[in-house]
């Protein structure tokens, strides 16, 4: 881990609303929605499940359910959920009947496990299997070593919608969809892919929850701030088409930075859409309209280029 990436070079952390949208949409398909599931646990257990979870201690669970998103296990009155993403073998990206065999498979099961959140608040016990691989301690020793502006090594085990999981050696931190590319990106696949070792800038640590927010955009420069030096208006760039809507298309420069051909620049005459002029991955000679770095926008069109 390093420290020379300078925080003050790059734009300010993300928002307050960051891991509380991070949340939501982590656990919509995954923690079972009944708040009550553990409301017969009884106090000392919730103590003592928060002291072995500050020690890092490694549990041996029987799995005795699953739902869409993972298992369920039980520890003494409580009861805990394991994410199919916190699963050290089960085959994520695959169809919903194979992930469904792959659940019914664990049922009976003993499984090695940590605590990674608990909240008896909201009776919540999250444990995962991957954790366990960790030496004991290890994942508090990167939590607490670990602080915003480092650049960090690991890597991904796991790809969603909002973004990708990253191992940092048994503590994994998150890197959100927003934070992959400066450009547009349609799905964390698109950039990444499991199992594929990464370097990260550390944006934000929440030490009480156990949660590491990373980027890898902010490892590179912001292209949109140096747009004006790079590109003139009346220059005659070539582009990828990269998306195509009703009101036009955007078109890649470099990565990062995409303009906009808006309906009424694509070609001369009449057409039915804009697809009927270009498609998605087509390369293209445009002239440069606008630019505006500050609101990251750029015209482009197609007509009159040569």
């Amino acid at each position: 881990m390093s420290s020379d990436i300078h925080s003050d070079s790059y734009p300010p952390p993300v928002d307050e609303g960051y891991w509380s949208s991070l949340l939501s949409d982590q656990h919509a398909d995954s923690v079972p929605t009944d708040d009550h599931a553990n409301s017969f646990g009884s106090a000392e257990d919730w103590a003592e499940l928060a002291r072995i979870r500050d020690e890092d201690i490694t549990l041996e669970l029987p799995v005795v359910g699953y739902n869409r998103g993972g298992l369920l296990v039980e520890w003494r009155t409580l009861r805990g959920f394991v994410p199919a993403s916190q699963l050290t073998e089960f085959p994520i990206n695959s169809p919903e009947p194979t992930r469904r065999r792959a659940m019914l498979g664990y049922i009976g099961q003993i499984l090695p496990l940590r605590v990674i959140e608990l909240n008896p608040d909201r009776n919540r016990v999250i444990l995962s299997e991957r954790a366990a691989q960790a030496e004991p301690g290890g994942r508090q020793s990167i939590l607490h070593s670990v602080q915003p502006g480092m650049t960090v090594h690991g890597i991904v085990t796991n790809l969603v919608d909002f973004g990708a999981f990253i191992d940092l050696g048994g503590l994994e931190g998150l890197i959100h969809i927003s934070e992959l590319s400066w450009g547009r990106v349609s799905h964390p696949r698109a950039v990444l892919e499991r199992g594929q070792t990464v370097e990260a800038y550390v944006l934000e640590v929440d030490r009480s929850a156990g949660r590491i927010a990373l980027s890898l955009k902010r490892l590179r420069p912001d292209p949109w701030r140096t747009v004006e030096q790079h590109f003139k208006v009346g220059q005659v760039v070539e582009a990828t088409i990269t998306n195509v809507v009703d009101f036009g298309a955007f078109a890649s420069l470099e990565d990062g930075l995409e303009g906009l051909v808006h309906v009424s620049e694509l070609a001369e005459g009449h057409f039915l859409h804009p697809r009927n002029v270009v498609s998605e991955g087509q390369r293209i000679r445009a002239r440069i309209l606008s630019i505006d770095g500050r609101a990251r926008r750029m015209g482009l069109s197609l007509r009159d280029v040569d």
